[in-house]
């Protein structure tokens, strides 16, 4: 449906109005009256499928304004000429180096100064959305004295995804407009709200569909659209007694999601509104100005843009859309079923089948929960539920475009499924794999089209993890991997392309961490210690208690596949570790393993000792040397690639950049020394790369 009212808006939203042509002098910004008297200001960013604002779209907004000062219409309707959205935000582009605070506080003071006079306009104002209305764009709307959303709008603050909190007058107007609960909430979670909530909110003033508009400018010009003011509740919340209560409340569940060290972002918005909340308006708003300009220049903020940008980078490695529309998945098991269940919530068809009935019953259930959790419409669930079919007979094989095996990492067990399914897939059809360490020149023996095989290693859970491994070897078709990488793209995953040698990339790195935190273990060191000492360091979770997410049978299969194949020296997985799989007690899967666990969540003891640094480097360290070792061998194509591809499909702390830009932030000679103290108290294993060279030059 949402579709649907966007192609139609594409060819009608310049006939709501005039159709003015962009004004003489500028490059993004159309004018005109309608025959009430009403001016439209339509901005269409010049060479860019979607609105975002930068300095000279800003600049020109001042120029427009002056003129429609001159001009005196009856009202003025902001909207966009772009069938995509309204504004997407700021342009990310301008953040990039930002060093000198004062130097940002003053080229964001320039756009404070457009904002708060779109907000003095003397005449009625009023903001048409359509599509997405973030950051900046929501800004823009919030200086309007009136907004209306076209059904299937969404409403949102992301900037504290980029290290930043709203910075041209959000974090003032929202919370004086609604709840500012709420809008805290918005501005803290980057959560969304799609156009009915907004209206419930507040945030909006009317909802209605795109061939209602003109009737709805001319309600709001003539006056007729009547608008209660915000309510006492939102006097209350903002008085000087309730905003530090309410602040601490914030600061607690912040924190227990986020390191102020790390992420100060939050906590700066939740400072602003506690110390500024009640100050005039002027000066909340050369608050807001000031803690923006200070945290733009933080190594966080720059690195969550720097974060941004390879993001952008892995969806251009995707291609272009091809032509897939089944998916046939080998394994329902805790992957494969995961992997189908996530291709029919992206819209391809997927049939799942395995040698039992029960795995694939556990699969559908599962599915039918992640449904419930990420699609709002009963609806959507149903037809998600419809495009996932269980296949016990494998029929599905027949009719895949790519056919995903997802069973166990034996070498034998693959050869057997490769020979009985490789006969029945049509002409042209793909076979990928999703091992996660096996090299695909074992896998390929006896393929009659050994050409057609690929690896797509996807890594769990598949619907959080975004980073998918796209596996080449040397007999490889080029089309194939294309497809692949499409494909990688159409499930609104990232590909990375790597080569196929012993653990890939993300496995490769991983490793040594793992093992290292078990060699630990068996030294008496507590296991929520050294989850600690990577949490400290801005992982999400520390390699223990991502052991037990893994499932230590699996953990243990890759450590002594990787053990036989990599280029440097790895202690055994001690035997304890080993009796553990023998028992059962493999993660959260089987409910224990190092933890217990309870409701989704480890059963950790709160007491554990602090880590010290050494305990952090001799985990992180190992992991650094292993990317150093990966770029040197071409496992991946370049240090953005696979900073991307560990941030995105381990979570390496995303504030720090990336494995190769924190060791050139660290400092690489630094590093290297470190590990060669850690060689000689500890062994081998932790012996440079002579990769580090090269990235010294770099």
């Amino acid at each position: 449906m949402k579709s649907k009212v966007l192609s139609v808006l594409a060819d009608r939203v310049l006939e709501l109005g005039p159709n003015p042509p962009v004004m003489a002098g500028l490059n993004h910004w159309r004018y005109g009256k309608d025959e009430d008297g009403v001016g439209w200001l339509l901005l269409d960013r010049k060479g860019s499928s979607a609105n975002t604002l930068n300095a000279e779209v800003i600049g020109e907004l001042d120029t427009m304004l002056g003129k429609i000062e001159n001009d005196r219409p009856t009202g003025l309707v902001i909207r966009s000429a772009k069938k995509s959205g309204f504004i997407a935000g700021a342009d990310i582009a301008e953040f990039v180096g930002a060093s000198d605070a004062a130097a940002v506080e003053a080229n964001i003071g320039r756009a404070h100064a457009v904002m708060n006079r779109l907000e003095a306009l003397s005449i009625p104002t009023l903001a048409v959305i359509h599509g997405f209305c973030l950051g900046g764009g929501l800004e823009v709307a919030l200086a309007c004295k009136r907004r209306i959303a076209i059904s299937g709008a969404s409403f949102g603050f992301p900037e504290v995804m980029l290290g930043l909190h709203p910075g041209l007058g959000g974090t003032v107007r929202t919370p004086r407009l609604i709840n500012p609960i709420t809008a805290m909430t918005m501005m803290l979670t980057e959560k969304s709200l799609d156009a009915r909530k907004a209206k419930a909110a507040g945030l909006v003033d009317a909802v209605t569909e795109e061939r209602h508009i003109k009737n709805a400018v001319k309600a709001v010009v003539s006056g007729e659209l009547k608008v209660s003011p915000p309510g006492t509740l939102v006097t209350v919340l903002n008085s000087g007694f309730a905003r530090p209560l309410l602040a601490r409340y914030m600061r607690s569940q912040t924190r227990a999601k986020a390191d102020p060290a790390q992420y100060p972002a939050p906590f700066a918005l939740i400072d602003l509104w506690e110390k500024h909340g009640g100050d005039s308006k002027e000066a909340a708003l050369k608050a807001e100005l000031k803690s923006f300009a200070n945290l733009m220049v933080t190594k966080t903020a720059q690195n969550l843009v720097r974060v941004f940008f390879l993001r952008d980078r892995l969806k251009k490695i995707a291609g272009e859309k091809q032509n897939i529309e089944h998916i046939h998945v080998i394994g329902a098991g805790a992957m494969g079923g995961d992997i189908a269940a996530w291709c029919a919530r992206q819209r391809i068809a997927a049939t799942v089948a395995d040698m039992k009935p029960e795995p694939i019953g556990g699969a559908i259930k599962r599915a039918a929960d992640l449904y419930r959790k990420i699609l709002k419409k009963g609806t959507d669930q149903r037809d998600a539920l419809d495009r996932l079919v269980p296949d016990l007979a494998g029929d599905g094989v027949k009719s895949a475009d790519i056919v995903i095996e997802a069973v166990p990492e034996k070498l034998e067990i693959k050869h057997k499924v490769y020979a009985s399914v490789e006969p029945q897939m049509k002409e042209g059809a793909i076979l990928a794999t999703n091992t996660s360490s096996i090299p695909l020149e074992q896998l390929r023996d006896g393929l009659k089209k050994p050409e057609r095989l690929v690896g797509l290693h996807f890594f769990n859970p598949v619907s959080r993890m975004m980073t998918v491994e796209v596996v080449s070897h040397d007999k490889a078709d080029q089309s194939v991997l294309a497809t692949a990488r499409s494909f990688v793209g159409m499930i609104d995953r990232l590909p990375v392309p790597v080569k196929s040698e012993p653990g890939f990339l993300v496995n490769r790195a991983l490793t040594p961490y793992m093992i290292e935190a078990m060699v630990m273990v068996d030294e008496g060191i507590a296991k929520e210690t050294i989850d600690k000492a990577a949490e400290k360091f801005g992982m999400p979770m520390g390699p223990i208690e991502l052991a037990d997410q893994v499932g230590l049978d699996i953990c243990l299969d890759v450590a002594d596949m990787l053990k036989k194949s990599l280029p440097r020296e790895q202690p055994d997985a001690p035997q304890w570790l080993r009796d553990m799989v023998a028992k059962k007690d493999l993660g959260k899967k089987t409910g224990k393993g190092f933890y217990t666990w309870k409701d989704g969540k480890a059963d950790k003891a709160h007491s554990a000792p602090e880590p010290t640094p050494e305990m952090t480097d001799r985990l992180i360290l190992p992991l650094l040397d292993v990317c150093v070792g990966a770029l040197r061998e071409g496992i991946v194509e370049d240090s953005d690639v696979l900073d991307g591809a560990m941030i995105f499909g381990t979570g390496f702390a995303p504030f720090r950049g990336g494995p190769i830009h924190y060791a050139k932030d660290r400092g690489v000679d630094e590093i290297v020394s470190t590990l060669k103290t850690l060689e000689s108290k500890y062994g081998k294993r932790f012996t440079p790369d002579p990769g580090w060279d090269k990235i010294k030059r770099a």
